[in-house]
């Protein structure tokens, strides 16, 4: 679990310095300029570590430059404000591959739902675009501190109660169908 909060924080560590810094100066263009240069500074970083860079971070630096940009050339922060969008789609087009969520599950959950899981996995798929679209569409408000409580208490709150409904959900029909094979299990040895 660590290891996929540090995961997504260093996808989103960009956004995170943009709102932090625009939280601290209230100007969207230093907080623009030190976001593409947190990307810049993560992604030599990493080639100094000799880390492998995977597709997303990749993606993620070049929409921070472009999007960073035309955001500083226009003075217009919406440019820089959508980019999450782009995560959440990116993330949502991945989850709509079957059985994706299976390899992050214990046996427990892929050997007694895996059909379930499947349908946890599109679903999941459809949060993602949903707060895709939620992002652009609070990015065009052109309210940062709208789009601010956006990113970071209803998209992250959406994730969170998402995660928690599933997990009560596979727990009680895990519980459910193992009871159920108990007492089959009893009447066919009776």
């Amino acid at each position: 679990m660590a290891a996929v909060f540090r995961q997504l924080f260093i996808d989103f560590f960009s956004t995170i310095v943009f709102l932090v810094v625009y939280a601290a100066t209230g100007d969207i263009l230093i907080a623009t300029g030190v976001a593409i240069a947190g990307a810049i500074g993560q992604f030599i970083r990493a080639r100094i570590k000799q880390q492998k860079l995977d597709i997303m971070t990749w993606a993620s630096l070049g929409l921070v430059i472009v999007l960073g940009s035309a955001t500083l050339l226009t003075k217009d922060p919406r440019f820089v404000l959508i980019k999450p969008s782009i995560a959440h789609f990116a993330i949502g087009a991945i989850m709509l591959r079957k059985g994706w969520m299976l390899r992050y599950l214990p046996p427990m959950v892929q050997e007694n739902i895996p059909h379930l899981v499947t349908v946890a996995g599109y679903a999941w798929a459809v949060l993602m675009f949903v707060l895709g679209i939620g992002v652009i569409v609070f990015a065009m408000i052109g309210d940062v501190k709208l789009w601010a409580f956006y990113v970071t208490v209803i998209a992250i709150g959406a994730k969170v109660l998402a995660f928690a409904i599933q997990y009560v959900v596979f727990r009680i029909t895990i519980t459910r169908k193992l009871r159920a094979a108990a007492a089959a299990a009893q009447v066919s040895s009776a």
